[in-house]
């Protein structure tokens, strides 16, 4: 979320945050073992069932030194973070559009259990390559290649990496759209191809598709790696307003095969805003889907990451259980406004207000740890400092049943 360094700035001020088939082809990097399993609601036959409602409690947490150097590197501004089932450590993404260092994730051995988080110690890190083995620009060398790493996800199939850049909606027309792009890289950051996009994901000129700042933060694998789920931010322009105090919104969740031929699409519920902003800041409040994680058992369910902004209040964060079943599905619409359908059902798991935590902050990544001996599965989230001194990068471990 970009919009928050100035924000927190503004705030500051006014006070003295198999294989996949891409459209190139993506090589695999070896054979990996599925990572381990949580349980999921279940019928007689095995299948998942419609249920959903799964209960979180804190395991702990742990902050990261604020723009800590690592090998010539800053670290922050971490968006995204995943388990890699081939080596057990964790993979970050930090959503530096190039402007301290080339765009670029890192590589982590985080200890944690039932008792907390108990270390976090980078391993390694690696810039994202272009087509060309180049790295990408800062915004600022004005050849329209501005990138905006905001996801990263391990392929349980092979263990290469897929991360999304959000892409770029001008706020001048003589400034360049930036499609967001879902691509595939290598362990080292190289290239390797791109997956295709749902088409109603584009950005257009016009009164249609991705709002500024809007786009696509949420990728995740499900049913195994069978599928590639991805979430827009916030609403698409033609399907209606963002949320206000009053009214929620609906957003799209899509699902793709490996080939990138979509399943479905729904619209998944978002909430209204939670507080009235400060009348004496510029800043309206900020709301939407940073992150989604699907269980791994069950290709219909997932949680989601709802994360909002909002000036003199500051962060909400809440964890929502929810299912496609059931749900309308809405490829073949081009506007929601007005339709009858059936959103996604979602189910409260936890207000990070009501977890004891030190600070609710910026959290924009989530994924799956270590299953716990007494068959909890461990969740880990991540916040994005946006580089600035009044936030933080904390690691939060919740223990999901």
């Amino acid at each position: 979320m970009k919009t928050s360094v100035l924000r927190r700035a503004c705030v500051a001020a006014l006070a003295l945050a198999a294989t996949m088939t891409p459209a190139v082809a993506a090589p695999q990097d070896g054979n990996a073992a599925p990572s381990d399993r949580i349980g999921a609601p279940s019928d007689r036959n095995g299948a998942p069932s419609d249920r959903i409602g799964a209960q979180a409690r804190l395991l702990g947490e742990k902050t990261v030194p604020h723009k800590l150097r690592f090998r010539n590197t800053t670290v922050g501004g971490l968006s995204g973070i995943d388990r890699d089932p081939c080596t057990g450590e964790y993979v970050m993404i930090s959503d530096d559009r190039s402007q301290l260092q080339p765009a670029r994730f890192y590589t982590a051995r985080i200890g944690v259990d039932g008792d907390g988080v108990h270390s976090v110690e980078f391993t390694g890190t690696h810039p994202f390559r272009q087509p060309d083995g180049s790295v990408y620009p800062p915004a600022s060398a004005g050849d329209g290649k501005v990138v905006d790493p905001e996801e990263l996800r391990v392929d349980p199939r092979g263990c290469q990496y897929v991360w999304a850049q959000e892409g770029d909606r001008p706020k001048a027309s003589s400034d360049p759209v930036i499609q967001p792009t879902i691509q595939f890289a290598g362990r080292t950051g190289e290239y390797r191809g791109r997956h295709l996009m749902p088409p109603n994901y584009r950005i257009t000129t016009g009164d249609w598709g991705m709002r500024r700042n809007q786009g696509v933060e949420a990728i995740t694998f499900g049913a195994w790696g069978g599928l590639l789920t991805s979430a827009v931010e916030g609403p698409l322009i033609q399907d209606g307003p963002v949320p206000d105090l009053e009214h929620g919104a609906l957003i799209r969740v899509t699902q793709q095969n490996r080939h990138g031929q979509v399943r479905g699409q729904f619209a998944y519920p978002l909430e209204k805003i939670f507080a009235p902003s400060d009348p004496a800041s510029p800043w309206g409040p900020d709301t939407g889907v940073p992150a989604i994680l699907a269980f791994p058992n069950d290709p219909d369910r997932y949680l989601v990451l709802e994360r909002t902004w909002v000036a003199g209040a500051g962060y909400k964060i809440r964890l929502y259980d929810a299912t496609t079943r059931g749900a309308t599905d809405v490829r073949n619409m081009d506007s929601l406004q007005g339709q009858h359908v059936a959103p996604m059902r979602k189910q409260l798991v936890t207000d990070f207000d009501d977890l004891g935590l030190s600070t609710v902050d910026n959290t924009e990544g989530m994924t799956w740890g270590p299953t716990l001996p007494g068959g909890e599965r461990t969740l880990l989230l991540v916040s994005d400092d946006n580089f600035v001194e009044d936030a933080v990068t904390q690691i939060v471990a919740l223990g999901v049943r």
